[in-house]
């Protein structure tokens, strides 16, 4: 099979046309390219340009609002509020994430809520900004049933990704981004297009049956990762971008979803902290370093966005290479509703 090697600009380009082409305006279509373009570069393949198809489907069938203008409301000094008005999340995230940073500098802690958004990204490119700015944050958001509780047999909550960010004064922030399934479902999805077999314990067929096929695992569940631990999890995140902010459950999501494919409508939770303001301003970051250090003195260990930020290097220096196949569909999707 021939690659492709496409630069950042090219990837950016191609995904804001694309997204244009389907009715996305231009600001919506490049805060959209901005999170593809950062998944690529950073060797997230799975949220990347193998995701525009989603995009696209959701802008077809008029479920997402191309156009949509995200409204910020202070709801209190610690807790700001986006109304996404049917648009994706990118667009209402970028509004939302200064007025957060703002308020966690003033109390120490505050609380950003998204709702009424179509998220489809992954969580590490969102905080990456909040946590370049000096504060710690943790972020979570509820999908479409696809992970079975606990002792339970059909898929109810979402792979509810959970992300956690720590600023770092002489390096990049350390930063994790992880489903409370077994694996992410972007991961299996990339799995049953290239044809790769899953390994044993990621899910379940329709019939309830373990399968280690990427494709009657997409029919069938998830399992959480840990079992009832990481079940306890997904049911956590539920609540927090669900309950909490006043936006839907996985399962409600689901029922009000019209199968398009693309992203279904629903909420996230962005909670940011200024460690300045904790009691140990002059002694915080020095510290974490110290627990660090120790991590890397063990063979084989590394931290978490290590293998990120050095993809991030070749990206930026020798480009993106991907298969001509997926290159091939983007380019056809691009051209959909050309005249």
């Amino acid at each position: 099979m021939t690659d492709v090697v496409l630069s950042l600009d090219d990837i950016h380009s191609l995904a804001s046309k694309c997204l244009t082409v389907h009715g996305c305006d231009a600001n919506n279509a490049n805060a959209v390219a901005d999170v593809i373009t950062a998944a690529e570069r950073d060797g997230c393949h799975s949220h990347g340009l193998m995701r525009l198809a989603g995009y696209v489907a959701a802008l077809d069938s008029g479920k997402v609002d191309g156009h949509a203008s995200p409204e910020v409301q202070q709801l209190a000094p610690a807790v700001v509020r986006v109304d996404g008005n049917g648009g994706f999340a990118p667009l209402a995230l970028a509004a939302g994430r200064a007025p957060l940073i703002e308020s966690a500098r003033k109390t120490g802690i505050a609380a950003l809520s998204l709702v009424n958004i179509h998220h489809f990204a992954a969580l590490w490119s969102e905080i990456e900004p909040i946590a370049e700015a000096g504060l710690a944050a943790i972020a979570c958001v509820s999908y479409m049933p696809a992970v079975i509780p606990a002792g339970g047999n059909k898929a109810l909550y979402g792979t509810n990704p959970f992300a956690f960010g720590w600023p770092r004064r002489n390096s990049p922030p350390l930063i994790f981004d992880q489903a409370s399934s077994v694996m992410a479902k972007g991961e299996v999805m990339l799995a049953a297009r290239e044809g790769h077999a899953l390994p044993d314990g990621v899910g379940v067929d329709a019939d309830g049956n373990p399968s280690n096929d990427p494709d009657e695992v997409l029919k069938g569940a998830l399992l959480a990762f840990g079992g009832h631990k990481g079940s306890s999890i997904a049911m956590m995140i539920e609540l927090f971008s669900g309950a909490l902010i006043g936006e839907s459950h996985s399962f409600e999501a689901k029922e009000r979803d019209n199968g398009d494919g693309g992203p279904p409508q629903g909420g996230e939770l962005i909670i940011a902290m200024d460690p300045n303001l904790f009691g140990d301003a002059d002694g915080w970051a020095d510290h974490a370093e110290k627990l660090f250090d120790q991590i890397l003195k063990q063979d084989g260990a590394r931290l978490p966005s290590a293998r990120r930020y050095h993809n991030r290097t070749s990206a930026l220096t020798s480009g993106v290479t991907m298969s001509e196949a997926v290159y091939e569909k983007v380019v056809a999707l691009s051209k959909a509703n050309d005249a």
